[in-house]
């Protein structure tokens, strides 16, 4: 679940900031945003990263910045959900998730019998944001 704490129309496009709360396991593929950086807070849980060729874990309190046209991904560790704010540079992110899902009745992960996005709409979204599939089927980390 993401909620869109600031939006590219109250920065001049240049930054947006999302909190999402993601449940134990959860891990997009390695993908590429081509022109934007991407900065990870992480507020709650422990996440894996990768980045070109670096892996590393972080819990809260780390910053983790991911530079743009960079292959990356994240993992969120299976004892637990995470909470994280993504600050995106230039803004754009923010403008994915309502595309990807409905608004959420509270704020809380849902739970296993709300479906994930399908693949396909998610490469179909993501691409026309400028978000590559880097290798299809690529999760960061165990």
């Amino acid at each position: 679940m993401a909620i869109n704490k600031v939006v590219g129309g109250s920065t001049h496009g240049g930054l947006s900031i999302v909190e999402s709360l993601v449940p134990a396991g959860y891990a997009p593929p390695v993908h590429i945003h081509n022109g934007k950086d991407e900065t990870f807070y992480i507020l709650d849980g422990r996440f894996s990263f990768v980045c070109g060729a670096r892996s590393w874990q972080v819990t809260p309190g780390s910053l983790v910045f991911l530079p743009r046209d960079v292959p990356h991904g994240f993992r969120v560790s299976d004892d637990g959900p995470g909470r994280l704010l993504l600050i995106g540079n230039p803004a754009g992110f923010e403008e994915v998730i309502p595309e990807l899902g409905d608004p959420a009745p509270q704020t809380e992960i849902p739970g296993p019998d709300i479906p994930m996005p399908d693949p396909d709409r998610v490469s179909e979204v993501w691409a026309a944001h400028g978000i590559t599939i880097a290798a299809p089927g690529s999760t960061p980390m165990p």
